[in-house]
């Protein structure tokens, strides 16, 4: 998929979070990468790998006394999702549930809290 194609269905994705998530989303950019910096290409066993990562600080550990440290971020990893897709469709489907889970980090949702949503 074409990288404009592939932001395209993550800009869908935040459209269509709930209004009451959206506007309590502050200085979050949503960034779409090839793959993690570490990984040199897609692995045979796609089920391990890493399709998005939340980088910041989660809403509940900050403080209005902390200094500003820029835009907490999440990144999408094009390949990875496509290498553990099968069709456009559940490519798009891959990004929403990408970005729920990152964004869930990043409203301070663990890994257990998250596996319920």
């Amino acid at each position: 998929m074409k990288r404009e194609h592939f932001v395209k269905q993550v800009e869908e994705a935040l459209d269509s979070l709930p209004r009451e998530f959206r506007s309590r989303i502050r200085n979050v950019a949503v960034l779409v990468e090839d793959m993690p910096p570490n990984q040199p290409s897609p692995q045979p066993r796609p089920g391990r790998l890493l399709l998005g990562l939340f980088h910041g600080v989660p809403t509940t550990k900050k403080s209005i006394f902390d200094l500003p440290t820029g835009p907490d971020y999440v990144v999408l990893y094009q390949n990875n999702i496509e290498a553990v897709c099968s069709s456009e469709a559940e490519v798009r489907e891959q990004i929403r549930l990408t970005v729920i889970h990152e964004l869930g980090h990043y409203f301070g949702m663990d890994e257990e809290q998250l596996k319920d949503v």
